[in-house]
Formats: structure tokens, sequence, C-alpha cells
């Protein structure tokens, strides 16, 4: 029976001890300054990562708004080439108005005959004889003084 007894304080003994060690906070030095520099470096990427979403967030704002200021130029752009577009076609319309005023207005001929481009008959060509002497000859027509 001596057995007995002893088998149960050494159980209890080893539990006591296992107990012991898992609430014991107890690290060597060099463990226990790896493990703060560790636990730092994981609050400043923390700090760092906060940061970085928050530019993200303002990024992602400032992106919104310059792509609602891109729309609102090429909505622009569009209405300002239409409005070119028709101020040419008025000018052109204008100056061609104008070209037609300013052409002289001559009276039509009764039976002003006009080439139909297939048939090309050539018309006799009067030659006049130069002078001589350079001087231009009076038609018959008119009277000298």
């Amino acid at each position: 029976m001596t057995r007995h007894p002893m088998r149960v304080l050494s159980t209890v003994v080893a539990f006591g001890f296992a107990l012991g060690l898992i609430g014991c906070d107890y690290w060597p030095p060099a463990l226990q300054a790896e493990i703060e520099q560790l636990r730092s470096e994981a609050q400043t990427l923390t700090i760092e990562k906060t940061q970085l979403q928050a530019q993200v967030t303002d990024l992602t704002q400032t992106k919104q708004e310059l792509q609602g200021q891109f729309d609102e130029l090429s909505r622009i752009s569009r209405e300002k080439t239409g409005m070119i577009t028709s101020l040419q076609n008025q000018l052109d319309a204008t100056r061609a108005r104008a070209l037609k005023a300013m052409a002289p207005k001559t009276p039509p001929h009764k039976n002003k005959a006009q080439p139909t481009g297939r048939t090309a008959t050539k018309l006799p060509t009067r030659s006049i004889p130069k002078t001589p002497t350079g001087k231009h000859q009076t038609p018959v027509g008119m009277g000298v003084r």
C-alpha cells in the first residue's frame, strides 16, 4: 500500500508543477528583448498600415473628383466642338452669299451657245497683221481727228 499513496503524491506534484509552468511568464532576457522588438515593430506596422489606408482613401476620393471634372470637361469639349462646326458652316454660307452678292451682274445673252464638251468645233481666228512701224492701226469705223 505504500506504493499507491506515492503514486498519487507524484501525480499531484506533477500537475502542480505543470500548472506552475503554464502561468509562468519568465523568459530569458534575450528572448524578452526580441519579443519587445517584435511587439514594437508590429505596433509601428499597424500605425503605418492605418496611415496608408487613410492615404488610399484620400487618393480614391481625389481620383473620383478628378474623374468627375474630366467627364465634365469632355462634355464641354463636345459641346464646343459642335458649336465650332456650326459656326464654321454659318461662316461658309455667309461667305457664299457675300460672293454671290458681290459678283458682277451681266445680262444674259439670248442665243448663247454653250459647248457640250463632246464636240469641239474650232472657230476661225482672225489674224491681225502687224504694221512694220509698230503703230496701231485705227479701225475703219472710227475717225481720226
